[in-house]
């Protein structure tokens, strides 16, 4: 007797939690991918290929945000203001798990590391990386290409052009998730025993310790 088999959805993952704010409506681009657990509000846009993981919130209740081409905001990441204050993220700024932005201007292809926090008016430089759990306070201003680190935050040194290279391999990456969430992420009940399945992700990309040992 032939097991009838569950037909699996073919719509794609649309975000669910996007909301109007005082009659200002959130703008997406359509190349752009929000998961439908993040949530972004009111005076917000979002530009050409950017991926949104779950539980961010994005709130344009009271300032504008601007994410441009190309950026990443990663899970469980904040990004507001204070009011009447604009939140800008250039090309392909790269925003790492649980950090926070709360009205600073992140220059062009920064790497911002997982729960970090710049603060209000503070603007960092374009190319600069900004080590995880780093604490920007208000007003500081990063120059181009400096690592940062540490709470406060100071300049260690600058980015060299393999370091460089290295973030931007990693954000070209992300670039490529808002296409494979639309074409592969489907909502599925969760398995009742082991999956058999052997497939294993590929290993595309390294950390930056694995990547600067194998130039030496």
């Amino acid at each position: 007797m032939a097991i009838a088999r569950r037909r699996r959805s073919t719509r794609p993952i649309r975000p669910s939690n996007v909301y109007s704010f005082d009659g200002i409506v959130p703008a997406i681009h359509p190349s752009s991918f929000v998961h439908p657990n993040a949530t972004v509000t009111g005076n917000v846009k979002i530009g050409r290929r950017v991926y949104v993981g779950p539980g961010a919130s994005i709130r344009g209740d009271w300032g504008e945000i601007i994410i441009a081409d190309g950026c990443n905001v990663q899970e469980n990441c904040v990004i507001h203001s204070f009011p009447g204050v604009t939140v800008s993220l250039d090309r392909n700024a790269h925003i790492g798990h649980g950090a926070i932005i709360h009205g600073a201007h992140i220059g062009e292809n920064v790497l911002v590391g997982m729960n970090a926090v710049i603060m209000d008016n503070a603007h960092i430089g374009n190319e600069s990386i900004i080590g995880a759990l780093t604490f920007i306070p208000g007003e500081r201003k990063i120059p181009n290409r400096k690592v940062v680190v540490g709470n406060p935050a100071r300049i260690l040194k600058n980015v060299t052009d393999a370091m460089l290279d290295w973030k931007t391999r990693g954000t070209e990456l992300y670039q490529t998730l808002p296409d494979a969430c639309r074409a592969t992420m489907r909502p599925e009940k969760p398995a009742q025993k082991k999956v058999g399945s052997k497939k294993r992700q590929k290993q595309t990309f390294k950390t930056w310790k694995e990547t600067a040992r194998r130039k030496h």
